[in-house]
Order: structure tokens, then sequence, then C-alpha cells
């Protein structure tokens, strides 16, 4: 009898977490607890590739951290692979979550921090966070401000031609959209009767580097002005995983089947400051999407406040070693300078 108590207890006990966990998620569990692990070890990443410059083991960080609630659930949405039946990604320089995601090894990304020879985007020669990728579509990321939107115009005529599901996806931040390229991506991904398959996605963190948001922009929402051009819009909160996820969902499976562009805003938060050039230094009053995000897990059940210390230590320590590793490479010859200036350049020529 007292056996047949415990197990009705523990059947009762189960059922309780079950219905905690749907109340405050409708991802699976399983999901949940990969997006904790990837959102942890990006930002941990990024925390090393900081410390490393301050340490003068780089000499320059720009990156995302306070962005992984909505990059997170876009790397594991994308449609990874070569050539024009797959997503191809114009990114920009805050996309190292999204490079996890899609398999980047955290050891690339310290490579060309420290800008040593091994480094596989560069070859020690660009910018921390300025990740290429052939095998995976993803297109050199260049510190020219919010370019990308207008070469995403060039891939996306490839995919509307070559039909398929491939789409391009292109990011950017809130400040670039001043820009002229922004405006020419919406104009040509509208252009009726050659509408693009184009998911256009604009991460405001509220900053352009030191100017607020509402100080330039007279529009409410950035994603407005694709209203404009007729395409649909929307605007999320980019610090909730799940509104991340499902508001991306939904966009992606548009713009695959319609093969019509999105304009798709996430409010973001920018938890070091826009670059090293201001410090890299934690901002206290941003809120940290992870931390939400930590407290709902705990709440619901899914993860112990124990195992996910423990998950933040254990990356800590890794990214610590690599870091080390890294330092003790050599960094690339000078006669190595002219190479790859053009397609299949070795040396200098004349």
């Amino acid at each position: 009898m007292k056996a047949e108590l415990r197990e009705r207890l523990g059947a009762q006990s189960q059922s309780g977490r079950a219905a905690a966990v749907h109340l405050a998620f409708r991802l699976r569990p399983e999901q949940l607890i990969r997006i904790h692990d990837l959102a942890v070890k990006a930002r941990v990443l990024e925390e090393r590739l900081i410390r490393m410059y301050k340490q003068s083991d780089g000499y320059f960080w720009i990156g995302g951290p306070g962005e992984e609630a909505f990059n997170i659930p876009l790397g594991l949405q994308i449609k990874k692979g070569q050539g024009k039946d797959y997503d191809i990604l114009h990114l920009h320089y805050r996309s190292a979550a999204i490079m996890t995601v899609l398999g980047m090894e955290p050891v690339e990304a310290l490579r060309q921090m420290k800008n040593v020879a091994a480094d596989p985007f560069s070859g020690g020669r660009n910018f921390a966070n300025h990740f290429s990728r052939r095998e995976w579509n993803v297109v050199p990321i260049s510190s020219t401000i919010e370019t990308q939107y207008l070469t995403a115009i060039g891939s996306a005529i490839a995919q509307r031609r070559h039909g398929g599901e491939g789409i391009t996806i292109v990011n950017g931040g809130d400040a670039g959209t001043a820009e002229g390229d922004f405006a020419s991506c919406l104009v040509w991904a509208s252009r009726p009767g050659a509408e693009l398959p184009l998911l256009i996605i604009v991460t405001n963190n509220s900053w352009g580097i030191s100017t607020p948001f509402a100080t330039q922009h007279g529009e409410k929402n950035i994603s407005d002005r694709g209203k404009a051009f007729g395409m649909r819009t929307a605007t999320i909160n980019g610090n909730d995983v799940e509104e991340s996820w499902f508001a991306l969902e939904e966009a992606m499976r548009y713009v695959r089947r319609e093969r019509k562009p999105f304009l798709l805003e996430a409010r973001v938060s920018r938890l070091y400051g826009h670059s090293s050039a201001s410090g890299a230094n934690f901002t206290p009053n941003e809120q940290d999407p992870i931390v939400e995000f930590e407290k709902k897990l705990e709440t619901a059940g899914i993860l112990t406040r124990e195992r996910m210390d423990q998950l933040r230590e254990t990356y800590n320590q890794e990214m610590l070693e690599l870091s080390r590793k890294v330092k003790e490479e050599p960094l690339p010859s000078p006669s190595t300078i002219y190479d790859h200036i053009y397609q299949g350049q070795k040396g200098r020529y004349w």
C-alpha cells in the first residue's frame, strides 16, 4: 500500500511538473535545454574575447552579448549548407551566437581575436567576429556599416531565379538603417512581380554607438518602414526566447513559401557597450536575456540553479584553456600580406 501511494504521489508530482512546463513554455524541454546551452556557450565565448582584448591579446572587440535569446533561435532554424538551395547569410559583427549554433568551434573565434595565422576566417588579418564560411553560405562580414543589406539583394535575386526553399537572410543594427543601403534593400526586395525571398532582420539595441535610438527615429518601429513597400513586417521582444523562436518560424515559413520579403525587427540588449572603443564594460541597466531565461527555466523545473552554474563554469574553463593555447600560436608571416586580395592570389602581383 505504501509503495502504491508513493507511486501515485510520484506520478502526481511528475504531472505537476509537466503542467508547470506547459504553462511557462511552448517549446519542448529538450529544445529549451539546448537553446540554453548554446546561449551560455556563446556568451562565455564573447566574454573571453573581451578579456583577451583587455589583456592585449587582441586589437579590437565588437560583438553581440545580449542578443542570444534572438540569435540562438535564428541559428537553429537556418537551413545550413552551400549553394542556392540553402539559406545564404549576410551577417554583421554581432552574430557570434548564430555561428556558434551553426557549428563554429570557439577556438576559431579566439584565433581571429588573437590574429594568429590559424584564424580560419581571415588568416589573422581581420577584427574579431568578422566571420565567413563558404560551406555554410556565410558571406564575409564587413566592418562597413550596413553594406550587407545591399549585397543581400544579389543572392536573393539568384535564389528567386533558382527557386526552391533557400532564402537570403540579412541582419544588422538599428543605427545603420539610416544608411542608403538599407533603403535600397527595401526597394529591391519589394518590386511588384519581382519580389525577393529575403528575410530582412534589424536587431534594435536602441543605440548607435553613443547616440540613443529615440533621438534619431521619427517612426515608432523600424519595421513600420517596410509597410510602405507592401511587405509583411513585425516587431518583437528579442530578449524572449520563445517570442523570438515563433516569430522567426512564421517569418521564415512565409519567405520560403511565398518567395517574398519579410522585415523583422527584434528589440535586444547591448550588454558590453558598442565595442572595445567604448570600453567593452558590462552595462548593468540593460536586461540580460539569459538571466531572464534562466529564471523561467528554474521556475518551470527544467534546470536547477546548480546545473546552470555548473554549465557556465565548464564553458569558462574551456574558453580559458583554449585562449591559453591560442596565445602560443604563431602570427601570420609578413610574406602572406598580399595573399587572397583577389581570388586565388598568392603573393604580390606586379
